[in-house]
């Protein structure tokens, strides 16, 4: 286990890296080298930590202490190396989705200001274009490229100390409009890491050379904070995957010889629809560690390939500093649950007058006296959100959950104006604002319908002259150059008014009902065909 006084990730992992310098700590799939075009098999703890501490080196003489970096570099282990780099260095990361596109990124890099940013090669002119457009001037190098000096003028990083400086700027969708930026500490990464090493009963990690494989992206919280941290805590290795391949996951599984997997609920939903096998249970999972598994396939999944899902809650904002998972045996298979909440945090749930309810939004905090802690520090440049947020001292999550006579939690819905399409968050007003940017839209409203394999599914309802489907097309089209391919219309629906107040804004409510109306109708244009991962190569 990691000595408590660390400081910081790079303390954790140097730590780890000289009790147990020949163990691996990255291990990459022939499938993902592949991918990425670059070499397969392990990095132990040793191999690792040289490289970080030479790369530290050159951030530290290029003068990046205390700055900020943003990485592009998908699932690579090079973003680890860099990230761990300059952790030691006082500087903090920018993790960009690879999925964003030009218009989210001149948010982005205007947002965070960053001094540098890191890049696959192929995004190199399209991340210049958009700190261009965001009046930003900075350089974009190759995670192999020499470093320039940072760019004037470039923001420092807050002035913390100890486990409270800075590690990283999570961008989160925004409900109310443009993505906010989580500013995590190191202290949220060393809690999430112990968290995880802690938590026991069905999840419970040793320290024998734990294994781990998860498909997901590593600028999420849950790759990054809680696969990651996880794994240097307990001295384990970690596959992460380029992203999820179904057809050939259980191979990869096997190969890996992960001795647990995290996922998300589509994944469990794609695997059960192949045909069962002699092989389905020939690998080494004790257990898998998640969300949103659907209820009616889990006994199913769970049998037929042998190992427990534990489903949790967690949000970027709480870290492990108020995380609900269902790990123990009583664990409530396939009703939704999400478990109990521990001794470590208070939990409430409020109905829409404030009062106390058995179903209402969850509220949550750490007990002691710190509420705050493991939390996300600040929404960056945000006072106001950080504010409401923590209104009456409780983080207010957004999130509608229920609670049965026994303590048991379940998760609900979302009261927050948030689409959740394949584990991604979407915001319906973002969506809205980059619509509204297309010459022919004249009124865009953004909401979630039902989706049997992805759980909700992107519905626009516009108003334009002349339309077609044609014109719901090229609308996509434009969409996938401007924005992530998940966050695009999988459905366009032409109307002549939108529902709104008398002060113009959307009826949210009115919208949700009036699209899930409009699905079967034939004049809606599916475009969810048109959804597919931008090439960049």
């Amino acid at each position: 286990m990691i000595d408590a006084e660390v400081s910081s990730v790079y303390e954790a992992f140097a730590a780890t890296a000289e009790k147990y310098p020949a163990r691996p700590v990255l291990n990459i799939m022939p499938t993902t080298a592949e991918v990425y075009s670059i070499e397969a098999g392990e990095i132990s703890y040793g191999t690792a930590l040289s490289k970080v501490d030479a790369l530290a080196a050159s951030f530290a003489q290029a003068g990046y202490g205390g700055m900020r970096v943003a990485l592009l570099l998908e699932n690579r282990p090079v973003f680890f190396i860099t990230w761990l780099a300059l952790n030691k260095i006082g500087a903090s990361v920018v993790p960009v989705n690879p999925d964003l596109r030009l218009a989210e990124l001149e948010y982005l890099i205007g947002h965070s200001e960053p001094a540098l940013v890191i890049a696959i090669d192929t995004r190199h002119a399209e991340l210049s274009s958009a700190a261009q457009t965001a009046g930003i001037e900075l350089v974009v190098v190759s995670p192999a490229g020499d470093l320039p000096k940072p760019r004037a003028n470039a923001v420092v990083a807050r002035e913390h100390s100890g486990t409270e400086r800075e590690a990283a700027i999570l961008y989160t969708s925004g409900t109310t409009g443009n993505p906010k930026g989580c500013v995590l500490s190191n202290g949220y990464f060393l809690l999430a890491g112990r968290w995880y090493a802690e938590v026991g009963g069905i999840a419970t990690l040793n320290h024998n050379g734990e294994r781990m494989i998860t498909p997901l992206p590593i600028f999420h919280m849950n790759a990054m904070a809680y696969s990651f941290m996880a794994m240097i805590t307990v001295g384990g290795c970690l596959t992460t995957l380029d992203r999820f391949h179904p057809r050939s996951w259980w191979a990869d599984v096997k190969d890996s010889k992960a001795t647990c997997l995290h996922y998300l609920g589509v994944m469990p939903t794609m695997l059960m629809g192949f045909d069962a096998s002699a092989s389905d249970n020939d690998h080494s999972v004790r257990f898998g560690f998640g969300a949103g598994v659907d209820p009616k396939l889990q006994v199913a999944f769970e049998q037929r390939f042998g190992f427990p899902l534990v489903e949790a809650w967690a949000m970027t904002e709480t870290g492990a500093g108020a995380v609900i998972a269902a790990s123990t045996e009583d664990r409530l298979v396939a009703q939704a649950s999400i478990g109990k909440p521990d001794a470590s945090i208070e939990c409430k749930l409020v109905d829409d007058e404030g009062k106390e309810a058995s179903q209402g939004e969850l509220l949550v905090r750490r007990a002691g006296e710190d509420p705050r802690y493991g939390f996300f520090s600040e929404y960056y440049k945000d006072a106001e959100a950080t504010s409401d947020a923590w209104a009456d001292h409780w983080f207010h999550t957004g999130d509608i959950v229920r609670k049965d006579a026994q303590g048991n939690y379940f998760f609900v819905d979302r009261k927050k104006n948030v689409i959740r399409r394949s584990g991604e968050n979407i915001s319906a007003v973002e969506v809205e604002s980059i619509l509204m940017r297309h010459p022919q839209v004249l009124a865009a409203a953004v909401a979630a319908v039902p989706d049997k394999l992805r759980g909700d599914e992107v519905f626009a309802c516009l108003k334009v002259e002349d339309p077609s489907a044609d014109k719901a097309s090229a609308i996509t089209a434009w969409c996938l150059e401007q924005m992530a391919y998940y966050k695009a219309p999988g459905y366009i629906a032409f109307v002549d008014e939108l529902p709104l107040t008398a002060t113009q804004k959307i009826q949210r409510a009115a919208l949700k009902d009036l699209a899930v109306g409009l699905l079967d109708d034939p004049q809606t244009v599916a475009t969810a065909h048109l959804k597919k991962r931008q090439s960049v190569l």
